[in-house]
């Protein structure tokens, strides 16, 4: 089985021998295939092919058609990408081996991260709905000169489905569907509609989530044996998404809309297994759970295209006010084992957080043709989060007598606030028929300050930074076929109020932290160097990165102990360098058969201190398929598989041990075009994932040991009006 997604790959770099050279549009039978556009990478509509900059594209056909749990589940078969977290709501991506805070999560262009989070763990996708999407963009590597801090590694954003846009007539369409997935019996049914009457338009969404904590096989993976099936506890979750637009159209090309959407979930977490079943029955206990959360977002936007103003052609302006509320339970016991200590004796350590962050921020966008052959995008962004907290901390010692609680209700993170300001400017040149050159810069300043905070008598604190960014990305036509792009780009990251501010035990149980508030931003240099071909019957793409980060943050301990705990502290670590191979290709077969392949290698490394294990994502991956699509589009099947190698540079502590071993997951999906009633067509889908029932974790979810679930089949039915 291990050698099935190679044979994959070689089939498909086979066939790229035999490709001959054509135009972009093909058509195939009856089905039209259009090229892939984005917009996330440079702010003006291209095709992905003509694009100086590494991105990846699921659109809606594949977002219907994969059934994924949540949107990271589409990672798992693009180049660079990974997966952190578990579960249906708290799985988060990860690009080019950087998570959390160094990844910027968008919405329609607008930045969805939160500065409460904790660095390793960005904002939940989730927010957004699946069904929602229109489609999902990746830019693989820094994307701060656009979008301003965190855009470090890499942004995803998340392109919501948008209402016609007509002046005149009237129509209405829209899909409703229900999805059944074996994955803690998960059902959730959704629904959309859409229309224009007129110079108006709107849009209505609902969807509502219900899974159980899902199950995990029997099986051995690495060190770890497990003789029986074991239920991942803290991965279910019951959620809902709504979302309610309504626009209207001023002239031709000018339109006015404004937008609410709510995000509710109860009763979900970060997942753990029980130590029984690991046989680690003396190590701590970590429950991480999320009572609930709610979020409310409310934007206002405009736009105009084609207006031939003296500075701009085309204006963007979005102004949007956010509400994120959520509860967090963090419970842990850590077991005193030794000679002459009673069998049950610990620390039981719970913390119960409640965290309100408030949003307000704007963006401006314009564009300017100069010439011909050039293209200026310039404007201002910037956004304020106003954090407000409680936490109570109770720590009990069982197992001694009659057990005294120690309470604090003193919290862990100060009243706080988060400021930045941007201005940027990108400027396309057509310097010759075949070069595409794009520069851009970017003034960053960024406050964080605390506030009056009851239980705080420390003295007010604030930190104010900023940053200069530039980008440089090219792309040369070597024929109609065939580029050659290359980019070097700066990003950067203000540390947030977690890392600046938080004072208390750490998350893991493992240790107590204090704050740093002078920390400083940490800053990169990427570089990119790779090519694009496409013909008749074959897309490729290859890149290589190189990704220095200076000034990054990372925990260290200080050396001294605080209630009995070591105690550490964020500090900024002089070099961690990433370097990376990013393969993809796609090749049309015969008879309504095609391939794709994908192949990612990873390194890296801390420059200042090379024994100090960075890596946080699996060293190498080799992903590939085979499908079948019916000449007129009414069935379609196809067999995936993603072969992960060791990593060797992490830092683990679990009973799967050190290196994380290499393994292969299997999936078969198919789905069918059943029949037209009236206006509705009807659809369904099948998936059948994790085929050889094998347990595995993913390799960033490996040291807190969460593995993924079980053999699986999800099931969809669609209706389309």
């Amino acid at each position: 089985m291990r050698a099935t997604p190679v044979v994959l790959v070689l089939a498909t770099l086979a066939t790229s021998l035999a490709a001959q050279a054509a135009p972009p549009r093909v058509k195939r039978d009856s089905i039209l295939e259009l090229p892939a556009m984005t917009v996330t990478a440079t702010r003006d509509l291209r095709e992905v092919f003509r694009t100086p900059a590494p991105v990846s594209v699921v659109d809606s056909t594949a977002l219907a058609r994969r059934l994924p749990g949540n949107v990271t589940d589409l990672f798992l078969d693009l180049p660079g990408l990974d997966v952190n977290g578990v579960g249906p709501s708290q799985a988060r991506p990860v690009i080019r081996g950087q998570l959390g805070q160094r990844i910027l999560l968008l919405e329609d262009g607008i930045r969805m991260n939160n500065s409460r989070r904790q660095q390793d763990f960005g904002e939940i996708p989730s927010i957004v709905a699946l069904e929602a999407l229109g489609k999902v963009e990746v830019v693989r590597g820094p994307a701060s000169v656009l979008y301003g801090t965190d855009a470090i590694g890499g942004a995803v954003n998340l392109i919501t489905r948008q209402p016609p846009r007509s002046l005149v007539g009237t129509s209405v369409h829209g899909s409703a569907g229900y999805r059944f997935s074996g994955v803690g019996d998960q059902q959730r049914p959704y629904g959309v509609v859409a229309g224009s009457a007129g110079r108006f338009n709107f849009l209505a969404f609902g969807s509502y989530r219900d899974a159980g904590s899902y199950v995990a096989p029997p099986g051995t993976f690495g060190d770890l044996t497990l003789k029986s099936g074991v239920r991942v506890r803290g991965t279910k979750v019951q959620d809902q998404n709504y979302a309610f637009q309504l626009g209207y159209g001023l002239a031709e090309h000018q339109h006015l809309s404004v937008r609410y959407e709510r995000y509710s979930a109860d009763t979900t977490g970060f997942g753990y297994v029980d130590n029984a079943a690991l046989g680690t029955p003396n190590a701590p206990v970590i429950d991480i759970t999320y009572p609930d959360q709610g979020v409310d977002k409310v934007s206002v936007g405009y736009t105009a295209r084609g207006i031939s103003l003296p500075v701009a052609d085309r204006v963007d302006v979005t102004g949007y006010y956010q509400s994120n509320q959520r509860h967090l339970n963090l419970d842990i016991f850590i077991p005193f084992v030794g000679p002459g200590l009673p069998p049950g004796a610990g620390l039981v350590s719970t913390t119960r957080n409640f965290t309100d962050l408030n949003t307000v921020g704007f963006r401006v966008e314009a564009a300017k043709a100069v010439g011909t052959r050039h293209l200026l995008t310039y404007g201002v962004d910037g956004f304020r989060d106003g954090s407000t907290n409680t936490d109570t901390l109770t720590n009990i010692v069982v197992g001694f007598g009659p057990p005294t609680p120690e309470v604090s209700t003193t919290p862990q993170v100060p009243n706080a606030s988060f400021r930045s300001l941007g201005a940027f400017a990108q400027m396309e040149f057509g310097l010759l028929p075949r070069l595409t050159v794009i520069a851009g810069v970017r003034g960053q300043n960024i406050r964080a300050a605390t506030r009056a905070t009851p239980g705080i008598t420390a003295p007010n604190v604030t930190s104010t930074s900023s940053t200069l960014v530039g980008s440089l990305n090219t792309s040369y036509a070597l024929t109609e076929q065939l580029s050659l792009i290359g980019t070097v780009g700066r990003g950067f990251r203000s540390p947030n109020l977690v890392e600046r501010f938080f004072t208390g035990p750490t998350p893991e149980g493992s240790g107590y932290q204090r704050q740093t508030p002078d920390l400083r931003p940490e800053t990169s240099i990427n570089l990119d160097l790779g090519f694009r071909f496409r013909g008749r019957r074959l897309q490729l793409e290859v890149f290589g990165f190189r990704n220095e980060i200076t000034d990054g943050i990372a925990i260290a301990p200080t050396g001294d102990t605080i209630q009995g705990l070591p105690e550490y502290q964020n500090v900024n670590v002089n070099k961690l360098r990433y370097l990376g191979l990013e393969v993809a290709g796609q090749a049309r077969l015969v008879a309504g058969f095609s391939a794709a392949a994908n192949l990612t290698v990873f390194d890296a490394k801390d420059v200042k201190d090379p024994s100090n294990p960075v890596g946080q994502t699996y060293g190498s991956r080799v992903g590939g398929s085979l499908r079948y699509d019916h000449p007129d589009g009414r069935f379609w099947a196809s067999y995936d598989a993603r072969y992960y190698g060791q990593q060797k540079d992490v830092s683990i502590s679990s009973p799967v041990g050190a290196p994380t071993p290499r393994y292969v997951v299997q999936d078969l999906r198919a789905g069918a075009k059943l029949f037209r009633a009236g206006i509705t067509s009807h659809s369904v889908s099948l998936t059948l994932s994790n085929l050889g029932n094998r347990l595995y974790s993913e390799t960033s979810n490996t040291s807190f040991f969460r593995p993924a679930p079980g053999r699986t089949v999800t099931a969809g039915y669609r209706v389309d009006f």
